[in-house]
């Protein structure tokens, strides 16, 4: 049975509620089209044209968008939308059994639709869930530890047609399995601490904002995203470009497979992102900033958006803030729409910008030319969370801890053959060897750390340690015992970067 088509009335509505969110501008193009999905359950060619009339973009611009992210569809795909994670973490989990047995119990095919168009069930790519593997989204919003019994609730709430918000409520509920911690997260700053403690190190300093910087650049921050840049080098050069606004970036779009430190980071300390933020706009003189939330995470959304309005009513956003004139910055978040690619920086300010989130050639340097062609800087979660503790107790406290060229403590998401998946916090020097120990890991014959894109080391070199003078890595640490195929392991990451890529550069583009 083919699903009907949503009424002009329905279409036209779905597309005004969109665009009261988000007045009409090219820039909010995929945001548009996401809400306006999120009303409809795809989005028909009706919607498409509206839209693109609406924001004054060719109808073509539309329909390229929505071709390229995944979680955008131009076809009907079921009243409940089934995705399971297909990170390998998952797989050794037992995922593609679940996938089956699902398949079977609602009579469906993977990657289709239902002939009554009742349910879909695929694969996408990791959720940032692998703590909790296999796990799967439906509608958008998570469920862990999918075993043969939970798969089989599932089916049984789909096939009785229950609403998603009358499901159990302890389905959706996601722990955050946190190990071992130390400052990022123990640290009892309190909103606003942070805020303050840069305002006041500038005027001690004498030197305005530019003292907020020089205590960043003396603390040898290295960003958290894995590539190591020094982030008081990348403020300081947009500080110093002369075209303003500025814009300060943050990238919670966490798409390596086998992480999900942000998805705590998110979750857990908010404040402390945005307090880093608000210090790294305060330090470049920036008034508009982004959180590009990964569409995987969009479930985080409202508890985001209220830690915004919270943060507003108590003066720590918008104009004059902590009452200092011409201190104006806030941040509004953008969604994504399922795609690996934004998670680099130029792909991500593109797709901020509303467009397919293809890489851009450089220079020129974000730094330089970024959003809408300002000055923009792009961090991590954990980056700005960690210059916002940097700020409040110095570059010498935040030195204290790690290795002579890796300041500081480093996040890392740990699964696979271990008893105890989660977040563990480490100084930078932290052996191999230790974490595998700390989680639990036997038997273990290779990790992965950093992700597909990162290194997989062998048990002879178990010994080597976690900072940017030996392992760096963005925080992903997938543990292989002797029971796993490597080979397929190394196979399953060449399929996702094939699946993933964007056909930017060379060998993808012409192999």
């Amino acid at each position: 049975m083919k699903p009907e088509l949503p009424s002009e009335s329905a279409i036209e509505a779905a597309v005004q509620d969109a665009l009261r969110t988000w007045p009409p501008d090219p820039t909010h193009t995929l945001q548009v089209l996401r809400e306006t999905q999120e009303r409809l359950g795809w989005l028909p060619e009706a919607a498409l044209e509206r839209v693109a009339a609406a924001l004054g973009v060719s109808i073509a611009t539309v329909r390229g968008v929505v071709a390229f992210y995944s979680f955008l569809y131009a076809e009907p795909m079921g009243e409940y939308r089934i995705l399971f994670s297909d990170n390998v973490t998952d797989r050794m989990r037992g995922s593609e059994d679940r996938l089956r047995e699902m398949c079977q119990r609602l009579w469906v095919e993977p990657g289709k639709v239902s002939e009554d168009g009742l349910v879909s069930v695929d694969r996408t790519s990791s959720i940032g869930m692998c703590d909790h593997a296999p796990a799967l989204l439906v509608n958008g919003r998570p469920v862990g530890d999918v075993d043969a019994r939970r798969a089989g609730e599932i089916c049984d709430l789909i096939l009785a047609r229950t609403p998603l918000d009358q499901w159990p409520p302890g389905l959706f509920v996601v722990e955050d399995l946190v190990r071992r911690s130390d400052v990022l997260l123990d640290d009892p700053l309190q909103p606003g601490e942070a805020i303050r403690a840069s305002l006041g190190r500038a005027e001690a300093g004498g030197a305005g904002p530019q003292a907020v910087l020089d205590e960043i650049k003396r603390a040898r921050l290295l960003g958290r995203g894995g590539a190591g840049f020094t982030t008081g080098v990348k403020w300081e050069s947009c500080s110093r470009q002369p075209v303003t606004p500025r814009v300060v970036v943050c990238n919670a779009d966490e798409g390596e497979p086998g992480t999900f430190k942000d998805r705590l980071l998110l979750n857990r300390r908010a404040d402390l992102i945005l307090e880093g933020m608000t210090v790294a706009a305060h330090a470049i003189g920036a008034t508009q900033g982004f959180i590009y939330l990964r569409g995987e995470y969009r479930h985080l959304l409202e508890r985001l958006e209220a830690t915004l309005a919270r943060r507003r009513a108590a003066n720590l956003l918008g104009t004059s803030i902590c009452g200092q004139p011409g201190f104006d910055f806030d941040v509004r978040i953008h969604v994504g729409a399922g795609s690996y690619v934004c998670g680099e920086a130029s792909a991500l300010v593109e797709s901020l910008e509303g467009r397919r989130g293809i890489p851009r050639n450089r220079p020129p340097r974000l730094a330089e030319k970024g959003y809408l062609q300002r000055p923009t800087i792009v961090n991590n979660v954990e980056s700005y969370c960690t210059a916002a503790l940097i700020v409040r107790h110095g570059a010498e406290w935040f030195r204290a801890r790690g290795t002579e060229r890796s300041s500081g403590t480093k996040l890392l998401s740990v699964s696979g053959d271990c008893d105890r998946p989660g977040i563990y916090e480490y100084p930078f020097g932290v052996s191999v060897r230790q974490v595998l120990e700390d989680a639990g890991a036997r038997d273990t014959i290779a990790v992965q750390v950093g992700g597909p894109s990162g290194v997989c080391i062998g048990q002879d070199e178990f010994g080597r340690r976690i900072g940017f003078e030996d392992i760096e890595t963005g925080g992903s640490f997938m543990v292989f015992d002797s029971s796993r195929d490597l080979f397929e392991v190394a196979r399953h990451f060449a399929h996702f970067f094939a699946h993933e890529s964007c056909g930017f550069c060379t060998p993808c583009r012409v192999g």
